[in-house]
């Protein structure tokens, strides 16, 4: 990894700065980097490792020395520069919803589906940072004993809709502290003391775009599409992690002492279920984890086929960042992605 070029569109952005810190604490020698975002942000300088790095404007002619481009912004900048990126030779890991159902563009979790990568024609595609936490529990239990149907509710951190909401959360936790809430109704876009089960645009179904894309990418990732899933995807006043209550039902009964164990053994995926002892997931104490963690496994008492469980993790390291960087070391490991030229960090 050391030896590649890599651009990071959008690296003034919340996924870009996760990417940046990831990369400081993953490798002893920190890969050459190129910092790109908006006309904005260009000029700035961000420290990475030892180094001062100069953010220079995102454009089409900004990928010529680059091996992977990893792309944060906007479905229509990643529209922009992604083929641009992919005629200059470089790989594109795109964060957003441009590409990932299209047939040609594989959409990766390594530690499920890492073997997709070896058909892609440029593009690899990131998962939703709801969708990376399902099926990385859902893949070892689908192994086993095939998933027939999942329903997902989501707890998701507004961390997961940029900066600026985490900024927003502040200011509106601090002015609406001493509010009278039997006197005063929500406003547009009010996410402290308040759960908003509304994330993305609503689709004629009633579902949201973010509701869809956990069944459509769920489905593509685990390679079942004969899986049902329904989810419901709602913003709570979090800043980091997004959390989920997950029902699952199965070909066959299975224990929640079976499934722990599978669980256990699934890379990138970490048990926490002792509920006596207060031991579970909570999205405090999983930022800045690289892990999904998995708790209060129990029998669905609706259904004989049926367990639930709870998952958490960080939205912005695997939802995000960390899971880009893996699927460039995927490439790297299968012998897809070898860097152009051996030259020193740009900025």
């Amino acid at each position: 990894m050391q030896d590649l070029t890599i651009a990071v569109v959008g690296a003034t952005g919340a996924v870009g700065a996760e990417f940046l810190r990831i990369v400081e604490q993953r490798y002893s020698q920190i890969p050459n980097l190129k910092l790109l975002a908006s006309s904005r942000s260009a000029g700035k300088t961000i420290k990475v490792g030892d180094k001062e790095l100069v953010v220079a404007e995102a454009t089409e002619q900004s990928f010529d020395d680059v091996d992977v481009a990893f792309i944060s912004a906007s479905s229509a900048v990643s529209h922009q520069l992604a083929p641009a990126a992919v005629a200059a030779g470089a790989v594109v890991i795109d964060d957003g919803s441009a590409f990932r159902m299209e047939e040609t563009v594989p959409l990766v979790v390594p530690e499920v589906n890492g073997a997709d990568v070896e058909w892609h024609q440029g593009i690899i595609s990131i998962p939703n940072c709801s969708t990376t936490p399902l099926v990385m529990a859902a893949h070892p239990l689908h192994q086993v004993n095939p998933i027939k149907r999942m329903v997902a509710d989501t707890y998701q951190s507004v961390s997961g809709a940029g900066g600026g909401a985490m900024y927003d959360l502040r200011e509106q936790s601090e002015r609406l502290m001493d509010a009278d809430s039997n006197t005063s109704k929500s406003e547009k876009g009010q996410t402290a003391y308040n759960v908003v089960p509304h994330i993305d645009r609503f689709l004629e179904t009633g579902y949201t775009f973010e509701e869809q894309k956990m069944r459509q990418e769920s489905q593509k990732i685990l390679h079942a599409p004969e899986i049902a899933i329904s989810a419901t995807c709602v913003r709570v006043p979090v800043y980091i992690s997004h959390s989920a209550s997950v029902h699952i039902e199965f070909t066959r009964p299975m224990s929640p002492e079976e499934a722990r164990e599978l669980l256990s053994a699934m890379p990138g995926l970490t048990v926490l279920d002792n509920p006596d002892a207060g031991e579970y997931p909570m999205p405090w104490d999983v930022a800045g984890e690289d892990d999904v963690f998995v708790g209060r496994i129990r029998q669905d008492l609706s259904h004989p086929n049926g367990l639930v469980m709870w998952i958490v993790s960080d939205n912005l390291r695997k939802g995000a960042a960390l899971n880009s960087l893996q699927i460039a070391e995927e490439l790297v490991a299968r012998g897809r992605l070898k860097p152009k030229h051996t030259s020193g960090v740009t900025g």
